[in-house]
């Protein structure tokens, strides 16, 4: 039976010392000193859980990030729950499911019921010092983002930046001084939660070079040869539903992979902007040490959602399939000595982010978030139950021509992935057994052998689904009226 059961991580800060407590009588309490303590919350865009050094999938290096990882947490089964970035970090903010925020591209604003309890707002009428800097993606109600961070920096596309002096410069280098700008300016006496969102290594998409690193990065990765996916071949895309082959993945596939050459020069550019991050996090680091505050800043690094780098012949993101959901997360809590390097392997989600992070400040966490804190499992507490599923959903309304992401919702448990395309006429579905099948090649849905368990993650679905908000109905923002 799928275990069902919620944990709520209740944190209470007493007389300068932080208590751990699950909602259970049979988990132990926790009890360590700390201050509030500073975030640096590190999210990239578009980077799947493999495209780091430590993951030893490609050969690539990223030192900064593995020197993060080993001193601190790594989480080796991180999901999002909507894998595009508007929804994605719609839900980061506010802890909720894209069902309930309801924002994806092309909606109406997050509301400002849902700003006022999103994470950088409760911080901040907490008495944290909040910040924002690079891409932020998400509307926002009455200009809610004003309440919620007070030095709010967007920074966005291209990424070469023209300066006064004729120059250029790339913009995570940008992105990187205006963080060490906000850390300079901090008041040791108060704590400061910085989101430092860089756009890399999101492709310039209407840039034909598509990937565009820095010059630091020039020649990176040369000696290499990318392997392709196994899925690539023309044979496996061939077997896909006709509106994936049909799919906007499809078309920026033919922009970046659809040839051996292009293929390599794509990926390498992929890496090298992932380099040009993992630089960047080596200096905000720095800037934090030169602060004297590295002893009391909890890092966390995540990405908004995973990345197909070819795979099932498709490009960007959308779907269900493991390399579009999986993301890298790593939480550094210099307050978890005897956990450094540790690995974690149940489920954590975008979700669960914003929770952690009130949480480890001695915020209450809102009861109507659907993530949850991730303290318990950071400090190693034996047997936490957690949970042994999720639910995924994609509902951006681009099904227009030239654009065409179809929709979907699903779930994924301990051993299978269900995903049913709910547009489709006929309904389309499909099963796997990622334990067995990990890039999910052989739809089992009209498998005898798998009715059962077909049947169940359909009832899964559909409990959850209403659970977080019903049947998809359009949240679509008016256009505005020609004149």
């Amino acid at each position: 039976m799928l275990n069902r059961f919620l944990l709520t991580c209740v944190v209470v800060c007493s007389f300068g010392r932080l208590v751990l407590a699950a909602d259970t009588a049979a988990s132990p309490r926790i009890e360590k000193p700390v201050g509030r303590p500073n975030i640096l919350f590190i999210l990239t865009d578009d980077q799947r859980w493999d495209a780091v050094g430590h993951s030893k999938a490609f050969g690539i290096q990223t030192p900064n990030i593995d020197a993060l990882a080993a001193e601190g947490v790594r989480f080796r089964n991180m999901f999002v729950t909507t894998a595009i970035c508007a929804a994605s970090r719609a839900t980061i903010l506010t802890g909720l499911h894209e069902r309930t925020h309801r924002y994806t591209f092309g909606t109406k604003p997050i509301t400002a019921e849902h700003a006022a309890a999103s994470y950088p707002r409760l911080l901040k009428d907490a008495g944290y010092r909040t910040g924002h800097v690079g891409k932020f993606g998400v509307a926002v109600a009455d200009a809610g983002q004003k309440a919620m961070y007070d030095v709010f920096t967007p920074l966005g596309h291209p990424y070469l930046k023209k300066q006064p002096d004729g120059t250029e410069r790339h913009l995570t280098d940008i992105e990187a001084e205006n963080a060490i700008k906000f850390i300079e300016g901090s008041d040791p006496a108060k704590p400061w939660c910085l989101s430092l969102c860089f756009n890399s290594p999101h492709a310039e998409d209407n840039n034909p070079r598509q990937y565009i690193w820095a010059k630091e990065s020039d020649g990176l990765y040369e000696d290499l040869t990318f392997v392709p996916p196994a899925t690539m071949a023309e044979s496996f895309f061939e077997s896909q539903p006709d509106f994936i082959k049909n799919s906007e993945s499809r078309k920026r596939f033919k922009w970046r992979f659809d040839e051996p050459a292009k293929y390599q020069e794509m990926v390498r550019g992929y890496f090298r902007m992932i380099a040009d991050v993992d630089r960047a996090i080596g200096r905000v680091r720095k800037a934090v040490a030169d602060k004297g505050q590295a002893d009391n800043t909890v890092i966390v690094f995540t990405a908004d959602n995973g990345y197909f780098l070819g795979d099932r012949g498709l490009a960007d993101k959308w779907y269900i399939y493991e390399e579009s959901i999986r993301v890298p997360l790593i939480i550094a809590d210099p307050l978890l000595k005897d956990r450094h390097g540790a690995v974690i392997d149940q489920m954590a989600l975008n979700l669960d982010l914003a929770p952690t992070m009130l949480a480890r400040a001695g915020i209450a966490v809102p009861r109507h978030y659907q993530g949850r804190s991730l303290l318990p499992l950071l400090t190693g507490e034996a047997q936490v139950p957690w949970r042994d599923d999720f639910f995924y959903e994609h509902l951006m309304d681009a099904n227009g021509p030239g654009a065409i992401i179809p929709k979907s919702e699903g779930v994924r448990n301990e051993r299978f992935t269900y995903v049913r395309w709910f547009q489709a006429k006929p309904l389309v579905e499909e099963l796997y057994d990622h334990e067995a099948d990990f890039h999910c090649t052989k739809n089992l849905i009209a498998d005898p052998a798998f009715a059962a368990t077909a049947d169940a993650l359909r009832k899964r679905t559909t409990e959850l689904r209403d659970q977080y908000g019903g049947p998809w109905v359009s949240n679509a923002a008016e256009k505005p009226k020609r004149k």
